[in-house]
């Protein structure tokens, strides 16, 4: 399902409350540079000039749908038809939604969803580094599962890449991971393998993170042969993090 405008909501997210979004990506063609196969917006559409929303036009849809709403969002989150930070002006976008914030509903958060393969652009870490919640994104800490679950558009992304360019948030983020298992043209994908979460564990104590958020398929996919993992399968990954300190939450 794709978002048809610039702002969309507010919705109840099962994972941050009250929530209203905002898409900097084409309202007609998802536009990311991963093409997961769990995605709710299905898989890139290739387009050869896509049009992404002016940052003025965010600016003035954002402060149009904040004066209309009766009840102020708790979270104002980036997200929708892909992946927000490819915008070439995020960052300004960022600096004009932290103004609207505090003019409008000052006790909302400003949330950015991001797959984390822009963290090689300083613009981009600075405005992450400026609003209440980043949530990055990392599938696995295996390369070859990472590809057959994120399919990334740059074919030489490693996870290794990702997670030190995560590491210049000094655990400042949320990490978000999303476990399923299926196939995909005969080839089995699981990351919820007692290898690939180990593999995982080890990422995590590397980054460590002060949030973790972990989850499972909750709408369709464009790829129909995966499962949804048992919520008893999320408690057990989950379990051993919190012995150690560490704030997971599960959405099963």
């Amino acid at each position: 399902m794709l978002f048809p405008t610039i702002i969309y909501g507010p919705v109840h997210s099962r994972r941050l409350g009250v929530s209203l979004g905002v898409n900097l990506m084409p309202t007609s063609v998802k536009l990311c540079t991963f093409d997961c196969i769990y995605c709710e917006c299905g898989f890139n559409t290739p387009v050869s000039h896509p049009v992404l929303p002016a940052r003025e036009e965010v600016r003035t849809a954002l402060e149009t749908a904040l004066c209309a709403m009766t009840e102020m969002p708790d979270v104002i989150t980036f997200s929708g038809n892909g992946e927000p930070t490819l915008h070439p002006d995020f960052a300004g976008i960022i600096d004009d939604t932290l103004a609207l914030r505090d003019r409008h509903c000052p006790k909302a958060q400003v949330c950015v969803l991001s797959n984390s393969t822009q963290l090689g652009r300083e613009d981009v870490v600075q405005a992450l580094m400026r609003v209440d919640q980043r949530i990055l994104k990392l599938d696995s800490a295996i390369d070859t599962t990472m590809r057959a679950i994120d399919c990334p558009v740059n074919n030489e992304l490693t996870v290794e890449r990702i997670v030190e360019r995560l590491e210049r948030f000094g655990g400042d983020f949320t990490l978000q991971t999303c476990f399923l298992s299926g196939t995909r043209g005969g080839m089995t994908i699981d990351n919820t393998t007692n290898a690939e979460v180990e593999a995982w564990y080890r990422m995590v104590d590397r980054l460590h993170p002060k949030r973790i958020m972990i989850y499972v398929i909750d709408r369709a996919t464009p790829v129909t042969t995966l499962r949804k993992t048992p919520r008893e399968r999320m408690e057990q990954i989950a379990a051993p993090l919190r012995a150690k300190g560490y704030d997971v939450e599960v959405s099963a």
